[in-house]
């Protein structure tokens, strides 16, 4: 995978702001009042504008909720889109944090989400 972008995206400092589970929640791309958001291992992802997140997106499963053991087993159920990863193999650990890498270099950091536990 290659954690580049195609073209170089100017990012804002990441924030260290707390975001509660439920505003988490509002942010799933079908609230206009909202941004969308994706969190991966607690850190929260301002994904809004990619239609892939978007109620008709085909990633719309990970936005408003911590995706972190969906993306680190490559999948798209929605049972599986939840916070807890520590329990994964390696090599599913490693998925996990290519992910992190590639949102970090695509899309801005709004905080980290009350209660998670740092990586």
């Amino acid at each position: 995978m290659s954690f580049e972008p195609k073209q170089k995206v100017e990012l804002d400092p990441p924030k260290d702001d707390h975001i509660s589970l439920d505003y988490l929640s509002k942010c799933d791309g079908s609230h206009p009042d909202y941004p969308t958001y994706v969190a991966i291992k607690g850190t929260v992802f301002d994904v809004t504008g990619n239609k892939a997140y978007g109620p008709e997106g085909s990633y719309r499963v990970f936005a408003g909720k911590d995706a972190s053991r969906a993306l680190a087993q490559s999948s798209l159920k929605t049972e599986e889109c939840r916070p807890e990863w520590e329990d994964l193999s390696d090599d599913h650990k490693k998925v996990l944090n290519d992910w992190y890498t590639f949102f970090s270099k695509r899309y801005n950091i709004k905080g980290k989400v009350e209660g998670a536990v740092n990586m």
